[in-house]
């Protein structure tokens, strides 16, 4: 067979729902590309989250693979999140055909090298320069035994990404690591695609909201020092309210957060929760200690959401400095958050939001630019 239209995605996880950073790119570049006409043969690694009907809407077919996320995935010298999605199964199925082949995330490059797959187009989906991010996941993690995983993988990453040479093309979601990966890998091509995401426009409500809200998955070491930072260093018992929504949040900032009057935390949101919460925040607060990637809570708070206020690492390596307020201490922070919540924001702002969003991340000229290195126009 001829590879047409056709597209083959590995998928590290199930990307329905995409309610967390790394399916989001992975699911709304699916519904893109299948309104462009792409048929997509979708496969995903399987680990407690459900089959997705919503993904037979948009692909021509959709396989599952278990993931062996045993001991036995921790030993030897593949990553854990690599060796966890090895599968024969998944070869097998690539090998029916010769249509190009999306790798999303280093997670699914473990079969990259197979001698079986010589010749064929291959597409490396770059979502963080791993190694980094699991760097700092273990200067950000507390749990002794976790913090030498981290470290452990940190450094099997590092040398594993060597296999990233067999790719055709990389597709790197910010600018920074497009330099990384250029560097690293010169004889490479490598293209900044930034993240899809789910809005085509934005919806964002003029006046002013009441409170302020992060959010994240709070499960996250990465998130969880974020939080930590926000009720310690910079929250006060007279400032308005903060919401804490995310996935999973551990009992120690439920805790914490009890200890203050107008800190809470809303677990589990549903997603038409979640976007409510954004839209009516007077302030979403975002702060990371890991200037790596693309966070695509801030695209989404800032396709939906009134004023973002940021610390530097949060728009590192991006083009949307210009659409947030950045705060680089704590004392900066809470300056700004007073100021912000006098203000209304205004149709105008509304619509400088719109034109540079759709400038610099809209969803259709990341697809037009994906066709392209694909050659399906």
């Amino acid at each position: 067979m001829t590879s047409g239209n056709h597209l083959h995605i590995i998928s590290f996880d199930i990307p329905f729902p995409a309610n967390y950073g790394g399916v989001i790119d992975v699911f709304y570049k699916i519904r893109a590309l299948h309104r462009a006409g792409v048929e997509i043969h979708l496969h995903c690694f399987e680990h407690r989250r459900e089959h997705s009907g919503e993904l037979n809407r948009y692909c021509a077919e959709v396989l599952y693979y278990p993931r062996n996320a045993g001991l036995m995935a921790n030993i030897g010298i593949r990553p854990y999140i690599v060796a966890s999605r090895m599968s024969q199964e998944l070869v097998n199925n690539l090998l029916k055909d010769d249509y190009p082949i999306l790798f999303e995330g280093l997670h699914t490059c473990g079969i990259m090298s197979d001698s079986r797959l010589k010749g064929r187009f291959m597409i490396y989906r770059e979502s963080n320069i791993e190694h980094h991010y699991y760097y700092h996941l273990f200067k950000a993690e507390k749990h002794p035994g976790k913090k030498l995983y981290f470290l452990a993988e940190s450094v099997k990453l590092k040398f594993f990404q060597k296999i990233l040479r067999h790719a055709s093309v990389m597709l790197a979601v910010s600018g920074d690591d497009t330099k990384y990966l250029a560097s690293a890998f010169p004889a490479q091509k490598v293209v900044y695609l930034p993240s899809f995401h789910r809005d085509d426009e934005v919806h964002i409500l003029p006046g002013k909201g009441s409170y302020a809200l992060y959010q994240g998955k709070l499960s996250v070491p990465e998130n969880i020092v974020a939080v930590e930072y926000l009720i310690n260093r910079v929250w006060e018992d007279s400032f308005p309210e903060l919401l804490v929504a995310g996935l999973d949040p551990p009992g120690r900032l439920t805790r914490l957060a009890a200890q203050h009057p107008n800190i809470r935390i809303i677990a589990n949101p549903t997603d038409d929760e979640m976007f409510r919460l954004i839209r009516e925040a007077q302030v979403n607060l975002m702060v990371t200690f890991q200037p790596t990637g693309l966070k695509l809570k801030l695209l989404n708070a800032l396709f939906n959401g009134r004023f973002c206020l940021v610390n530097p690492d949060m728009v590192a390596g991006t083009s949307l400095d210009e659409l947030c307020h950045i705060a680089g201490t704590s004392r900066e922070l809470k300056d700004k958050l007073l100021h912000l919540f006098s203000l209304d924001f205004t149709p105008g702002l509304i619509a400088h939001r719109q034109s540079i969003l759709q400038k610099h991340h809209s969803n259709q000229n990341n697809c037009n630019l994906f066709l392209e290195i694909l050659n399906l126009r």
